[in-house]
């Protein structure tokens, strides 16, 4: 008998995957806990629409992804950070005040899980470029401008 699953079964397929199992395995165990449908007709057509309507949403997701990174790739926040004699700075800039930063200067959320860090973090006065993960196929740059206090 022919399967549609409906969640990830271990060793036998993902969810949405159509696959052969035995008339008895499919009665007694994945029909009665849900696990899966019968592969009919309508079924079929059932799991065609939800595969074309996950495709559009994931192509709207990654067009949304783009357009963020392009408005974000000209814009600039200004974060300050205390200083001592010489210019030598206490601490170091976190993504937490990146994005609070952006949120109060751009008016834009930004997840300060998505941003990558130079290594070491940003120490030091002046600009530099952050990476922003927006999608696994978009990374945008922001510029943080790092003023004394």
């Amino acid at each position: 008998m022919k399967v549609i699953l409906l969640e990830d079964v271990k060793a036998l397929g993902k969810k949405g995957e159509v696959v052969k199992v035995s008339d008895g395995y499919a009665r007694n165990f994945i029909l009665p806990k849900k696990l899966g449908v019968e592969a009919n007709n309508k079924n079929m057509n059932d799991l065609k629409l939800q595969n074309q309507h996950a495709q559009k949403v994931a192509q709207d997701n990654l067009d949304k992804a783009k357009e963020l990174a392009a408005q974000l790739s000209d814009k600039q926040v200004t974060v300050t950070l205390k200083t001592g004699e010489g210019g030598r700075t206490f601490g170091s800039v976190s993504t937490k005040e990146i994005a609070a930063a952006a949120k109060e200067q751009l008016g834009m959320e930004l997840d300060k899980k998505k941003m990558q860090l130079p290594d070491g973090g940003i120490k030091n006065l002046g600009v530099c470029e952050i990476k922003i993960k927006f999608h696994p196929e978009v990374t945008g740059t922001l510029k943080v401008k790092v003023a004394e206090e």
